[in-house]
């Protein structure tokens, strides 16, 4: 394209960004229309998607210039999808599911649970890039996001339009058959 390496990083992070907030838009739109947990089955494998690409991309032999096209937009892809589904969903929920009296202190863990998460992927990632390299890196994010989609499929119910009494209830309902159950055990 004639501009360096700085620039074409540069613009394709613009770029990225840019594609990222209608992302955010539609998300904000389809989380009342279509909900939260449908949000997040829909958006977890075009997430998984773009990983095999990634995966696909760093093992198959081509072109540099081919693999940095296809390297860009599954990464384009991923963020457009995450920003749209598992990046505010998990959030959204934890605000929705915890009783009035505890809310805040739940969020906070909450919170302070993907900060540490967040820090364990930002810490690893070097560590992993020179033990099994940036397919291998892919790879496992690949695992985990089919993990969460399946426990998003088995776990997460619908809250959409759901006044947040009624999520409670429906949490606390089942805090209590779990502890009958494990009494029972």
């Amino acid at each position: 394209m004639g501009i360096s390496s700085d620039s074409a990083s540069l613009l394709i992070s613009a770029v990225t960004t840019f594609l990222m907030l209608p992302s955010i838009g539609v998300a904000m739109r389809m989380m009342d229309i279509a909900g939260r947990r449908w949000l997040l089955l829909t958006t977890l494998p075009v997430l998984l998607a773009s990983l095999i690409i990634l995966v696909l991309g760093n093992v198959i032999e081509m072109g540099t210039v081919i693999h940095a096209i296809i390297s860009t937009i599954s990464v384009v892809v991923y963020f457009c999808c995450f920003v749209m589904g598992f990046g505010p969903i998990p959030n959204i929920l934890c605000s929705e599911i915890f009783p009035t009296r505890v809310r805040g202190l739940c969020i906070a863990i909450c919170a302070l649970t993907f900060w540490i998460g967040d820090i364990i992927v930002t810490y690893s990632l070097p560590v992993m890039l020179n033990s099994i390299g940036l397919a291998g890196v892919f790879g496992i994010y690949a695992v985990v996001c089919s993990i969460a989609w399946i426990f998003v499929f088995l776990k997460v119910p619908e809250t959409k339009g759901m006044p947040l009494e009624v999520i409670t209830e429906f949490f606390a309902v089942g805090a209590k058959q779990a502890a009958a159950a494990a009494k029972t055990n």
